[in-house]
């Protein structure tokens, strides 16, 4: 289903859709707890897609069926989104489309829309991967410029065409998205023609397709999402397994990634291949800090998908769903969406050394801090995607899969209690995903991956309650 975007539909709006109320489940109204008061309670949303709290609207921006400026579909599946300023009132938002190449449905939801009707409007040669029929894979990106000041979508377009299962990623502090393949299809075990896998880089000013490079030296494997740290350069990576590793990489020209580096993996210092979920033997507790190496991962391109078995057999730690990463404040916040005695999810805290990346940072390691784990659903329900609000505070995008326990939107606070910002009330209970704040911080964008909304809320931030 897509629906038809409208100027404005706030939380206290008249109903602008027809239908869209019938899909509030009456049992979503104690579906959350908080430890802050945050903003307040929610507020049910007369079109029954977003609850918000008193005094916050949104605006629906982009929806998955539209026609772009291309010709070509927006296509569904959004999940991971980076904000650029383009001047004083327009951005660009590069977004992810979690689209599979190996799945059957997902072809009909690309660019070329049902039954591929739109698909020569693309020139095979501009995407990374096709089918063996010679038809682009359905996964890549979009753009879509903004007007803060309007509130009006100007344009979108497709911006990397080919690629497969585009989760998250990142943006870069100088100007670009790097998005990443959460997948390893080869073409042994999918209708595909090369392998996947890989991380690509998106320009935010490109006005069309970019070339699909991948960036090869950053590793192959479910990538899940990346940032940059803008003092060093330096790439941190996380990967949604329950077995997954935490990586970084270490350019060898800092700004231009295509020009290979080091992949390494972490490691706790004196807890060699350690688990750091506490689901069965319990490791630390919250607010506790551990020390940290890393060590050089070998045949990163990894042909048999075996990287982090490799680097666990090493002595990388294990970090249960590595999701969400986001840089702060001089340090880093990643989930683990999975962890925790209950599965419920994990926050993670990451401080880089002085030396980071460097022979001497072993004199002063850079430091791991269990920041939140969940013991309550209704407090934090698997959270994925994450961002730093301009005020320091998390928003947490939960992906918890439940048919009735509604998907939230949350906050934590810097001591690490957490409130409620939004609830997604739409048929289905799709997660949210690719939270990120325009560079003013006075909006929020965020997805609900299906059926595929893009959504820019604004409100009154300032009057957050701790």
């Amino acid at each position: 289903m897509f629906l038809h975007r409208r100027a404005l539909i706030g939380s206290s709006a008249a109903l602008a859709f027809s239908g869209l109320a019938r899909n509030v489940h009456a049992a979503a109204e104690e579906t959350y707890l908080n430890e802050v008061e945050g903003y307040g309670p929610l507020k049910r949303d007369p079109n029954g897609l977003l609850d918000l709290p008193e005094g916050f609207s949104y605006r629906i921006v982009s929806q998955g069926g539209e026609t772009m400026a291309d010709g070509l579909l927006v296509p569904g599946q959004f999940d991971g989104m980076g904000c650029f300023a383009l001047d004083s009132s327009r951005v660009a938002l590069v977004r992810n489309h979690e689209l599979k190449g190996s799945s059957s449905a997902h072809r009909h939801w690309g660019p070329g829309g049902y039954n591929q009707q739109r698909i020569d409007r693309l020139d095979a040669s501009r995407a990374y991967d096709t089918y063996k029929d010679g038809r682009p894979l359905p996964g890549g990106t979009t753009t879509v410029i903004y007007d803060l000041a309007s509130g009006e979508t100007e344009r979108q377009h497709l911006s990397l065409a080919g690629t497969s299962t585009n989760c998250c990623g990142g943006p870069t502090p100088w100007g670009s998205w790097l998005t990443c393949e959460e997948t390893e299809e080869t073409p042994a075990d999918a209708d595909v023609t090369k392998a996947h896998g890989y991380v690509f880089e998106v320009p935010a000013r490109a006005e069309g397709l970019v070339d699909p490079i991948p960036l090869t030296a950053l590793g192959r494997f479910d990538h899940e999402a990346v940032c940059v740290d803008p003092r060093t350069g330096v790439v941190y990576l996380t990967e949604d397994r329950p077995d997954g590793l935490f990586y970084r990489f270490i350019p060898d020209a800092p700004g231009e990634l295509v020009k290979g580096g080091r992949l390494q993996a972490m490691v706790l210092r004196a807890r060699k291949a350690a688990d750091t979920a506490n689901h069965q033997d319990r490791l630390w507790s919250v607010g506790d800090w551990l020390d940290v190496d890393w060590i050089d991962m070998a045949e990163v391109e990894s042909p048999r998908g075996d990287l982090r078995q490799r680097g666990h057999a090493d002595g990388a730690a294990l970090v249960a769903r590595g999701e969400g990463i986001w840089w702060g404040d001089g340090e880093l916040y990643l989930t683990a969406t999975s962890g925790g005695p209950i599965q419920r999810g994990q926050i993670l805290r990451y401080v880089p050394s002085p030396d980071e990346g460097r022979a001497s940072e072993a004199r002063r390691p850079g430091r791991l801090q269990l920041f939140v784990e969940s013991t309550n659903e209704k407090t934090l329900n698997m959270g994925d995607n994450i961002t730093v609000a301009p005020w320091g505070h998390l928003i947490v995008c939960e992906d918890n899969y439940s048919s009735d326990i509604k998907n939230h939107l949350k906050g934590v606070a810097p001591d690490g209690k957490i409130y409620t910002l939004g609830r997604n009330m739409f048929q289905g209970n799709s997660e949210f995903a690719g939270a990120v704040f325009s560079p003013d911080g006075s909006t929020l964008f965020v997805n609900i991956q299906y059926p595929g909304m893009t959504l820019a809320i604004t409100g009154p931030w300032n009057a957050v309650r701790i």
